[in-house]
């Protein structure tokens, strides 16, 4: 029998393997609850899973925002994730799931809660020109390629909460950005499923004046940087002559965010390009990872001041 640590050592360690680990419950389905879906989220951002307890309504609250609880001493919010998603639970809101993501601690009420299953990214696909309404980032192949497979739907999280929390706003605060002043002719290539993140990350860039090229996972990011070092090849000049800096989020469809900066510091084309880690997967373990797979910096999800800080720290460094 496998000791904790060692359950939390395989974890962790699955970053460098491009798999990961996907908690999978379920919200409801038609008026009658009937014909429920399973929905996942990444295991990283899950604090923790407890019995619904007692929610404490507040007075002008959002639609579909429940209230709040005490939680061991912390007031946080919890969301109805079912109203949300347009779905009726057939048994009520018996589930707690405690969320940690972009730097913010809130809760989404649930119906029920299957397993958690450990997946390769490459069972992941985009929901982009599905019938997804932005709240699904990606369908997972839980069976693998296989006909008949079970699907889940993999909530973008980060939308949910901004549609949620008026606070969190659509629009980044650019106000104390500076021009990044890259060399001319040379770009950014940036990666993120999420189409809030990516909405934002172009904000941030725009106000630093840095052209760039978005790609909405790691493997579009690898077969876009692949291509361009063919065409810096037939063009006599090196790579980081296009390629000023790689940002890339973590969790992403078909290759994920570690496996992608591996990929480029392990190529002798690309080695000398930059790699900061933009992800709202925050804490410490993740920060080893990333600087486990060779990045040059990370960076939690969203403060455009931040993001353009660590940009130029990291680009003066490679120049000094």
């Amino acid at each position: 029998m496998k000791s904790v640590q060692q359950e939390i050592d395989e974890r962790t360690n699955l970053t460098n393997t491009n798999k990961f680990e996907l908690l999978l419950f379920r919200l409801g389905g038609d008026d009658k609850g009937e014909h429920s879906e399973l929905y996942g989220i990444n295991v990283f951002k899950i604090r923790e899973i407890v019995a619904m307890p007692p929610v404490t309504a507040v007075a002008g609250a959002q639609p579909n925002m429940l209230g709040v609880v005490n939680l061991r001493g912390q007031i946080i919010p919890v969301m109805d994730l079912p109203a949300i998603v347009g779905v009726k639970p057939k048994t009520g809101l018996n589930i707690m799931l405690v969320t940690e993501f972009a730097r913010t601690t809130q809760a989404f009420a649930v119906e029920s809660v299957d397993e958690i299953v450990r997946l390769d990214w490459s069972q992941v696909l985009t929901a982009e020109g599905s019938n997804a309404t932005g709240m699904v980032t990606s369908i997972a192949r839980l069976d693998g390629d296989t006909h008949g497979t079970r699907l889940a739907q993999v909530l973008d999280v980060e939308t949910i909460l901004r549609r949620m929390v008026p606070s969190e706003g659509k629009d980044v605060d650019t106000a104390n950005i500076s021009p990044l002043g890259l060399k001319p002719g040379t770009f950014i290539l940036a990666a993120d499923d999420s189409t809030v993140a990516r909405n934002l990350i172009e904000q941030g860039l725009q106000a630093m004046h840095a052209a760039f090229v978005m790609t909405k996972s790691g493997k579009e990011a690898w077969d876009r940087l692949n291509a361009i070092a063919e065409s810096c090849k037939a063009e006599g000049v090196d790579v980081t002559e296009r390629v000023a800096l790689v940002l890339t989020d973590l969790e992403m469809p078909e290759m994920d965010g570690f496996t992608l900066t591996r990929k480029i510091k392990q190529d002798p084309r690309f080695a000398k390009i930059p790699v900061v880690i933009h992800s709202s997967l925050s804490g410490k373990t993740n920060e080893d990872h990333v600087k486990g797979v060779g990045a040059d910096a990370y960076v939690a999800k969203f403060v455009a001041e931040d993001l353009a800080g660590t940009i130029k720290r990291v680009l003066a460094s490679k120049a000094a």
